[in-house]
């Protein structure tokens, strides 16, 4: 028994020598047990997509069971490779204004799920592309500072869209030729409305792991209100992905007319990568004295092979999560906090049934949520100067009045170029402006 004891603390102590090699513990000031707390941390801030993420595929008429096993499989897979990869605190899973992206190109815009794969895999090429030939630098300046925030606010509208619409909050009027109130006495209106409440306290309390802790509540609500029903069992193995993966088609997505499309998902993902990355590494102190992170293209280069993976299930873009600095605040400074977050997925892919129990009714207080989160760029904007604030205007409202993201930026390109010019400030204009306005004008003849 003592030999046995002791071969125990032998191999324990080898992989805690291995852990601090690989992922230098000591150098980062950090331990184990410092970076399971922070892993556990980034895991429950960033769980409530395991019920929003299949339930808007769902909506689009994709298999929820199954989306559910490939999103967590590409959670696990993806997180890793960034943790060995990079050794930076960054956990990805699918991006929520992509998700949205998607789910309209497959239900609005009447598009199959094989061609919006496609799309995805394409973007991912182009990010792949511009990361690792070291484009980002360029990319960065082309597009307009006012107009990436606008994208932003223009998708995350349409993320509380989504959300309203989902629970019933919002429907279709189809007499008065608009959207309008549904019935707001509906058991769904109303679980959604008690779930908002709770985020709303949530947040304003900023309690940890405010909106996987609305869903829960507003879940239990669903229940009792009968919304849903509990499952016949809590634990099941993870549905099979034979019918989803390499459903994609890749030479159909080349097709001109989802061009922008494929841009409404590429640029989305590169800056709020660009942003996120940036963000949660000030908090974890690896900007240098300029502001720049050291390795910043290989977090871009996991980022971006993880999108055109994830195509090949059908899962909108991979990428990094802005939850990943819960983690950093809770003292995770190395990649073994993911790795641990990563664990945690592993365990809730066994519990779909119960996540999968949750309706749309607990999902859409955390959609809007996030959704008018995202207009907070807007702020940024120079609402001096017309040549900036009323493209980025344009992009926004178009977004939602044609009730697609790619609409929204394909106006507000043209315009923004156009302004510039009657402004005599065309100079500011990169020539690779030119081109994006030239794939706009096509892409509103191919509609006419």
């Amino acid at each position: 028994m003592k030999g046995y004891k002791t071969g125990e603390k032998r191999e324990a102590g080898n992989v805690k020598q291995w852990l601090e090699r690989r992922f230098q513990l000591s150098a980062y000031q950090t331990t184990v047990r410092q970076e399971m707390l922070a892993g556990i941390t980034t895991f429950v801030t960033m769980a409530y997509v395991l019920a929003t993420v299949p339930n808007m595929l769902g909506q689009a008429g994709l298999n929820r069971h199954v989306m559910l096993t490939a999103m967590v499989l590409l959670i696990v897979l993806t997180s890793c490779a960034m943790a060995f990869y990079t050794n930076r605190p960054f956990a990805l899973a699918p991006g929520l204004g992509s998700v949205g992206v998607v789910a309209s190109m497959i239900s609005n815009e009447g598009i199959s799920p094989e061609i919006a794969a496609g799309v995805i895999f394409w973007s991912g090429i182009l990010f792949i592309l511009i990361s690792f030939l070291g484009l980002r630098e360029a990319v960065v300046r082309v597009i307009p500072v006012s107009l990436k925030h606008a994208v932003s606010a223009g998708i995350g509208l349409f993320i509380a869209l989504l959300g309203a619409k989902s629970c019933g909050l919002i429907v279709a009027a189809p007499e008065k030729n608009n959207l309008t109130f549904g019935d707001l006495t509906s058991p769904k209106v109303l679980v959604c409305l008690v779930g908002f409440v709770i985020v709303l306290v949530m947040k304003v309390k900023n309690v940890s792991g405010g909106m996987i802790i609305t869903i829960l509540l507003t879940t239990v609500a669903g229940v009792l209100a009968g919304v849903t029903e509990l499952p016949e069992r809590f634990v099941s193995m993870p549905a099979g992905l034979g019918e989803q993966f390499m459903r994609i088609d890749f030479l159909g997505a080349l097709d001109f007319a989802y061009i922008p499309f494929l841009i409404a998902l590429f640029v989305p993902d590169f800056f709020s990568t660009f942003g996120t990355v940036l963000g949660v590494g000030a908090k974890a102190g690896y900007l240098d004295k300029d502001g720049n992170l050291p390795g910043i293209d290989k977090c871009f280069q996991v980022d971006a092979v993880a999108t055109s993976f994830g195509a090949l299930f059908g899962m909108p873009s991979m990428t990094t999560y802005l939850e990943s600095s819960a983690g950093v605040e809770a003292g995770g400074k190395t990649g073994l906090s993911v790795i641990f977050t990563s664990i945690c997925f592993v365990f809730a892919l066994f519990l779909a049934p119960i996540a999968l129990i949750i309706p749309s009714a607990a999902t859409a207080p955390v959609l809007i949520f996030i959704g008018v989160h995202m207009l907070s760029g807007m702020k940024q904007i120079d609402y001096s100067d017309i040549t900036e604030y009323f493209p980025a205007f344009l992009c926004v409202t178009f977004t939602i009045f044609a009730n697609n993201i790619a609409n929204g930026i394909c106006v507000a390109l043209p315009a923004y170029v156009l302004l510039k010019y009657a402004s005599g400030r065309r100079r500011e204009l990169s020539p690779v402006m030119y081109i994006l306005v030239a794939v706009c004008v096509l892409y509103f003849w191919t509609l006419v």
